[in-house]
């Protein structure tokens, strides 16, 4: 800690793919940060040059049965969702690089996300036969229905620069001083009232995310009832074997 700053740095080679332990990791230090009272704001950065995050580790869904992919699921989406809810400080996540489909649902958590010029997103689930199923929720919400549904069905990588012109981001930064950027607001956010932020914060959550929580239990059932269709195991071999996948030919897993 700095300044009263939290700073938590991701570092899983060779993408910060998502395992089990990697996220327990994660909650572990966010809820340490919201439980530590000289902790006034909180950045969420990785250490990896070019790499936020890849998403899951397709070991986590690849023939696993339903109910351990739920278990995982619920600790990515509610328990990560209720551990910032909770926080009681601002967060602020530095997206230095590629975040793709559990990356993303890891810098949507935060407060703010910050880019760096060369960040890119995507929600790249719908190639593999899955859903992206938190963000049908949440990413309506902030550029609009018909802009969220394009992305999210066609699993294109954007940039930084659209990212910020549609609201995703909150501010695009060179890569040369994305983290001093971080540190700066930071360091805004820690010099307020301790009392007034965690009061301000947990009143600007309940205006914000009225039914979240809810739409978030409801993603856990959508993307487990994809993660163990035929459709989303064919499109997982076929992403290991590079290979395009060969989807059932009535549109629906048999």
């Amino acid at each position: 800690m700095d300044d009263n700053i939290a700073h938590i740095s991701l570092n899983r080679k060779p993408v910060n793919a998502f395992s089990l332990e990697f996220l327990n990791d994660l909650l572990s230090a966010l809820g340490e940060a919201g439980a530590d009272d000289g902790v006034r704001a909180v950045i969420l950065s990785s250490e990896i040059p070019k790499r936020f995050s890849a998403g899951l580790d397709l070991d986590i869904i690849h023939q696993k049965p339903r109910s351990e992919i739920k278990e995982f699921l619920e600790k990515l989406y509610v328990q990560l969702w209720d551990v910032q809810c909770k926080l009681g400080k601002p967060s602020i996540a530095v997206v230095n690089g590629a975040a793709r489909g559990g990356g993303m649902t890891l810098a949507i958590s935060c407060d703010v996300i910050l880019a760096g010029e060369s960040a890119s997103f995507g929600y790249p689930e719908i190639d593999l036969g899955l859903l992206p199923a938190i963000h049908l929720a949440h990413l309506p919400r902030l550029v609009g229905r018909s802009r969220a549904f394009e992305l999210l069905f066609s699993g294109r990588v954007f940039s930084s620069e659209e990212a910020e012109r549609i609201g995703l981001v909150t501010r695009r930064t060179p890569d040369a001083v994305l983290l001093d950027e971080a540190k700066n607001m930071a360091a805004q956010f820690a010099g307020k009232s301790p009392e007034a932020m965690r009061l301000g914060r947990a009143a600007f959550v309940r205006a914000s995310d009225k039914g979240y929580k809810n739409d978030i239990r409801n993603a856990v059932s959508d993307f487990c009832q994809s993660a163990t269709s035929d459709s989303a195991q064919e499109g997982l071999e076929a992403f290991l074997e590079k290979r395009q996948p060969h989807w059932n030919k009535q549109g629906r897993d048999s």
